[in-house]
């Protein structure tokens, strides 16, 4: 049974989740406009921001 504290925990994981993406998107920017590979630590950045966004989707997906 879904409860009003699941609905508010959903949606600031919701929030959560778009902020995550959104930072993702700016790194995502800055490594392609490398003309050669990016620096490890930013391929570093970006993944380590893919696995929280996909940890936060996998809670959310939980509490539909």
């Amino acid at each position: 049974m879904k409860t009003d504290k699941d609905s508010v925990f959903k949606n600031q994981l919701a929030n959560l989740a778009k902020l995550l993406r959104e930072e993702q998107r700016i790194l995502l920017e800055e490594a392609a406009s490398f003309d050669g590979m990016p620096n490890k630590n930013l391929l570093k950045q970006i993944a380590e921001l893919e696995l929280n966004i996909m940890a936060v989707d996998n809670n959310i997906e939980e509490l539909s």
